[in-house]
């Protein structure tokens, strides 16, 4: 049976959208390749078109230059250099014994590049292998979003000599410290481009700890200020067996340890004595028949975890 004419004109042209689409993706994956800057860690290959007498590949040294090419007076540095910037620089440096050499230089490996390390208040503290462009917006929402004890704040430390930011190009490799907050980030305001050797840490919020005879004993975490009366109803309110008259704050101050005793009656009807905590604050509800609390309590009682977890890595490709 014959195919209508129709229907193999539509077959043809088909095919050749595909070529042009493929054909136009290469085209921009070799645009973005130029664009790409060279990491330690990084192997990279030196193509001479024409010959093979004097390709290289391999990574470059802790000055940041190409790690035994030969035929060159001079190191080349490589560094944070694009690839073009590269292939220029070899160019240059062999025109002293070929004639114009076309030189092609690729990042054939990135996998030693320096990890990517999210820690903090995140649902899963996480490390990234960076193999394209990603923004720190991206890699909160990868590593599960943040966590209820999130503070607002998120802190972005840049190691010196590991990424590839505009100062290293310019010269000044000097580590830094910038602060972002998370309303920024989350309105477009402040979302940076994340480079290899990160390290992000989401900054918790102070807690206060809640205990004894309450509903859900549990750290507390405000990013305002918090009352006694509120940090207990937040911990969900009084136990049956509480006795609301005798609650006890247990304070760190210097060496020692004070003691404030307040009635949560007494508060209801006066503000004033209505304790406004500070980090870290033990509050300590009785119950009734029960004794008053002298010494804080051990860290298994206000559900500190001294174990850091497992931090998983993952490859964003």
């Amino acid at each position: 049976m014959k195919r209508p004419k129709a229907s193999l004109h539509n077959l043809v042209l088909k095919i050749i959208l595909s070529v042009l689409l493929v054909t136009f993706a290469g085209l921009r994956s070799v645009g973005a390749q130029e664009q790409e800057r060279v990491h330690f860690g990084d192997i990279v290959d030196v193509d001479f078109v024409g010959g093979f007498e004097f390709d290289w590949r391999g990574g470059i040294t802790t000055d940041g230059n190409l790690d035994g090419l030969a035929e060159a007076d001079e190191p080349i540095f490589a560094l944070c250099k694009t690839e073009t910037e590269i292939a220029a620089a070899v160019a240059k440096a062999y025109g002293k014994i070929l004639r114009e050499p076309q030189v092609v230089v690729r990042i054939v490996d990135k996998s030693n590049r320096a990890v990517v390390q999210l820690y903090g208040a995140v649902k899963t503290p996480v490390r990234f292998k960076l193999m394209r462009p990603a923004e720190l917006r991206e890699l909160l929402v990868l590593a599960g979003g943040l966590t209820d004890d999130a503070s607002g704040e998120i802190t972005l430390f840049r190691p010196r000599d590991v990424g590839c930011d505009a100062n290293v190009v310019k010269g000044d490799p000097a580590s830094q410290t910038l602060k972002i907050a998370v309303a920024d980030m989350i309105t477009g305001k402040a979302n940076p481009e994340i480079l290899s050797g990160d390290v992000i840490t989401v900054e918790r919020a102070s807690a206060v700890y809640v205990i004894g005879a309450v509903n859900n004993p549990r750290p507390i975490y405000s990013r305002s200020e918090l009352t006694v009366s509120r940090a207990i109803a937040t911990a969900g309110g009084l136990a049956k067996e509480a006795d609301g008259r005798h609650v006890t704050i247990l304070r760190r101050e210097g060496g020692d340890t004070r003691s404030m005793e307040v009635d949560l009656a007494e508060a209801k009807i006066n503000a004033q004595k209505d304790v406004v905590l500070k980090a870290f604050d033990i509050i300590d509800v009785a119950s009734r028949g029960g004794g008053k609390r002298k010494l804080p309590p051990s860290r298994e009682q206000i559900g500190s975890n001294p174990n850091r977890p497992q931090v998983p890595l993952r490859i964003v490709d």
